[in-house]
């Protein structure tokens, strides 16, 4: 039998003004199993901020290295953005240059010092049920020309079969993630949401679910840590800018500080795989970062020669690209734990049983992802008899960009899309 430990139920300390100092004792709960104590952290106005970063913030809960911390996260606009909304757009241009994201947060780890890595893993993760993909008229996403039109498109999350059904007949499978999980930057003053960095932030990570662990550079006293950005589903690439957003009913985290170990830029971990990572405005710029990551990660892991660790990287190289909608753009590579494990297949450059492929071939990498990016778009309208809208969109949650082993001269991406999402004929109106 497990033993359990106390924990306290944090809440904001304006929720319990005006109250009797009898009253403002904090609720004893049991939490089981968990190393250190469990913090409750709902999303409130108290409890949130749209669109910044400041690292001069004052936290909204203080926990110790070890400490897990159950929190809530809301809907894009400080849950403005749910089924019946409108004006979408003019609440997007109210915001003036930050972003729309409803940070939870943030949290303040005693302990930590710049200099340190936070470790987050993610124990557990309970979302809505409904989520939203759109596209701004004309504005934002990969493609702002070429789609002028505007279109918000909610759908049921289906969990006990973790699907939604995005378009008649076609189910995207749901993989939870937070799309922005990251500490404070080490600059004085407000930052947009928008662009991820060092700091984590605004990854857009498909890999962050349940059972990863977030491994980052503290760049202030407390770290500073706050999550936000909820995704059912996301493809790699996030095209149209948004995955399938939604929000969490349970964001389940155990926080610790490692000392004495630097980091350049955040890694991730898995069960199987480390995630090396690469972001930059230019995708060649990020492309550069990730080789020199993955290097870095495998000199150290296996200790071997840079040249060892760069003909490992060559040979073991699975690299994707996270996104390319939010200022800053992302790549990573999967690196299995296992030295043994065999190398991943070539990519396919024509369809296949079980995909669509289409391939852009370019010297420079954003050109690339454009060409692979916007030919999977129209394959998908065409082969499949569907609006281009909801092509855009379809792609941007449920498409898989990757980057082929780079060898000098043009570098090629491949983006696949899944057929098994087509389970059935589209309904009739």
């Amino acid at each position: 039998m497990m033993r359990s430990k106390t924990a306290l139920v944090i809440f904001a300390g304006t929720l319990l003004a005006g109250l009797p100092a009898a009253a403002t004792a904090q609720t004893v709960v049991a939490a089981t199993g968990a190393a250190g104590q469990v913090h409750l952290l709902p999303a409130t106005m108290e409890t949130t901020q749209l669109g910044w970063y400041d690292n001069a913030q004052k936290p909204v809960l203080t926990i110790k290295p070890g400490d897990s911390v159950v929190m809530e996260t809301m809907m894009h606009f400080h849950d403005r953005l749910v089924p019946g909304a409108t004006l979408l757009l003019k609440i997007r241009q109210e915001l003036q240059g930050s972003g729309a994201h409803t940070l939870t947060g943030p949290i303040y780890v005693e302990g930590a010092e710049p200099g340190d890595v936070l470790k987050v893993k993610i124990n557990r993760i309970v979302p809505r049920s409904y989520g939203v993909n759109m596209n701004y008229p004309g504005i934002a996403g990969q493609f702002p020309k070429e789609f002028p039109e505007g279109r918000v498109r909610y759908v049921y999350l289906d969990w006990d079969n973790k699907v939604a059904e995005f378009l008649p007949g076609v189910f995207v499978p749901l993989r939870p993630f937070p799309g922005i999980l990251g500490v404070a930057r080490a600059e004085p003053g407000r930052y947009s949401t928008v662009p991820p960095g060092r700091y984590g932030g605004n990854l857009d990570l498909r890999e962050l679910t349940a059972g990863s662990t977030l491994y980052v550079p503290v760049f202030v006293k407390g770290a500073l840590l706050w999550a936000s950005d909820a995704h059912a589903a996301q493809g790699n690439g996030e095209v149209n800018l948004t995955g399938i957003e939604t929000a969490f009913r349970e964001f389940n985290i155990t926080i610790d500080v490692i000392k004495g170990r630097s980091l350049e830029w955040p890694r991730v971990e898995t069960p199987t795989h480390w995630l090396t990572l690469g972001y930059d405005e230019d995708l060649n710029k990020a492309l550069d970062i990730l080789k020199a990551e993955t290097v870095k990660f495998i000199t150290e892991e296996r200790r071997v020669a840079a040249a060892d660790a760069q003909r490992i990287m060559m040979q073991r190289w699975d690299c994707r690209i996270s996104e390319v909608v939010d200022i800053v753009k992302g790549t990573f590579c999967f690196n299995p734990k296992d030295a043994r494990a065999r190398p991943p297949a070539a990519l396919p450059s024509k369809e296949t049983a079980s995909d669509y492929v289409t391939v852009g071939s370019n010297a420079d990498l954003n050109k690339a992802m454009d060409a692979a990016s916007m030919a999977m778009i129209n394959l998908i309208a065409e082969k499949r008899q569907l609006d281009r809208l909801d092509a855009y969109g379809l792609a941007s949650v449920a498409m898989d960009c990757r980057i082929a082993p780079p060898a000098g001269g043009d570098v090629a991406v491949h983006c696949l899309m899944p057929k098994s999402l087509w389970r059935a004929a589209a309904r009739r109106p």
